[in-house]
């Protein structure tokens, strides 16, 4: 009984260390990979005229300048500067490709974006093989004014694919928790859903009662966390559309850490409702649940193999912090839980990749907390981060980058770090904490 008090006193001491304010993130790439591969994007053409005749209106959006940032965001793209451009084609059939050559660069993006008769657009690209003068892809799709971001995303999305061999994840989401103060100085939990790029912010929920662990269902439509709205930990699932709530776990003591299997029928939990801190699996349909683990350890923090075939979970049954997995099927458990990790006295809070070939961690070395990966195959460690206070790690649904949560200036930011650790970035509030960040799967369409 002590120690699960002693787990939930963590849990609100989490929320305790944020601070206040509010605003949209802001990106900051602090690291880019030695080699990126240059590239230039050059500024849409604008087909569109102003009521005034021979006035010219600006493009609705830069569509140019959105997929140029999310290309150096990647790390693996170094894109020319707007005043370097040896030119401003609209086409293919535009280019001088001895030009470009000269300047370096390996591939080029042209389009133009004209507004229709019906008040939607045209958005026209094409990306371009300067030594092998050819476009590698060309699309033209269609736009709704306030859809012109997300089409930017998509645009760099197929150019992340035709380069690098890899669906891009610019067209996704994150979700995270942020903390400001009101007027009378009460804290106000919100939680939020942006674009991968710190865009397009929506609260989902805001409370003056703590929340904690967002989890993404599979096909993004709904969110499952932590809720202390009657004082104790309890699971909720809300539909982001709707913003309807549901409270699915409210059991005696800790209910926590909510994790949606991949087919989107079931959670993964922490529930303590028997005396002790155990990793559960809750049917959505039926509302029932079965328990996983059984040990007088604290089992927590589970999360599914994609395969559906096992749960990864931290426990300390090892007298520390370390990470397990546990084969399962819809009733429970199929086989006693192995251990997963053995560097370092500290290792929690696992995020698996899309393909389940590697396991992001919380990595205790030196006093520090940082993110780790370990290959599941070798069983082979790498440190990916150097801060002080890293958590909450969640990847990318391409498995190419990962968020987290940190510590910048004396506050708490979200970063993002590539899986060999040679890229990051930084998203940050004005001013003000977020954590808990998780990044949403791809986009059904």
């Amino acid at each position: 009984m002590v120690r699960l008090k002693h787990f939930l006193f963590l849990l609100i001491l989490l929320f305790a260390m944020m601070r206040a304010s509010f605003a949209a993130l802001t990106i900051d790439i602090t690291q880019g990979i030695d080699g990126a591969l240059p590239i230039a994007v050059v500024p849409f053409a604008w087909a569109g005229t102003a009521p005034v005749q021979g006035a010219t209106t600006a493009a609705p959006e830069n569509i140019a300048a959105i997929v140029a940032s999310d290309l150096r965001r990647s790390g693996r793209f170094a894109p020319v500067p707007e005043s370097d451009l040896v030119g401003r084609p609209s086409h293919g059939s535009q280019v001088n490709y001895t030009a470009w050559r000269a300047l370096g660069i390996d591939n080029l993006i042209v389009g133009h974006i004209k507004p229709l008769v019906d008040g939607t657009y045209e958005v026209q690209f094409q990306l371009l093989d300067m030594f092998k003068a050819e476009q590698l892809v060309g699309y033209k799709i269609r736009s709704r004014r306030s859809n012109l971001r997300r089409t930017a995303h998509q645009i760099s999305d197929l150019i992340y694919q035709a380069l690098m061999g890899v669906k891009g994840a610019f067209d996704t989401n994150i979700c995270y928790v942020t903390v400001t103060k009101n007027r009378r100085h009460e804290k106000i939990y919100r939680l939020a859903i942006a674009d991968s790029d710190g865009y397009n912010e929506k609260i989902i929920l805001e409370t003056k009662s703590p929340l904690m662990s967002p989890s993404w269902s599979p096909n993004g439509l709904q969110l499952a966390y932590v809720s202390f709205s009657r004082g104790r930990p309890e699971v909720y699932v809300q539909s982001i559309l709707t913003g309807q709530a549901k409270r699915v776990a409210a059991f005696k003591g800790i209910n926590g850490a909510p994790s949606w299997s991949p087919d989107g029928k079931q959670l993964a939990l922490t529930l303590s409702k028997d005396g002790n801190a155990e990793i559960y699996i809750y049917d959505l349909g039926r509302g029932t649940t079965h328990r996983v683990t059984h040990n007088s350890a604290i089992d927590t923090e589970p999360v599914w193999l994609p395969d559906a075939s096992a749960i990864i979970f931290t426990s300390d049954r090892g007298n520390g912090p370390q990470l397990y997995q546990v084969a399962v099927n819809s009733r429970g458990a199929l086989s006693r839980p192995k251990r997963l990790t053995f560097e370092g006295s500290y290792n929690a809070r696992a995020s698996v990749s899309p393909d389940g070939k590697f396991i992001a961690m919380v990595h205790r070395i030196e006093g520090s907390y940082r993110i780790a990966v370990l290959e599941r195959e070798t069983g082979y460690l790498r440190v990916l981060t150097e801060s002080r206070l890293d958590e909450s790690p969640s990847f990318a649904p391409n498995g190419s980058m990962i968020i987290y949560a940190t510590e910048y200036k004396n506050r708490g930011v979200l970063a993002a770090v590539s899986v060999d650790g040679r890229a990051r970035q930084r998203l940050q509030l004005n001013q003000g904490d977020v954590r808990e960040p998780a990044w949403s799967f791809f986009k059904q369409k």
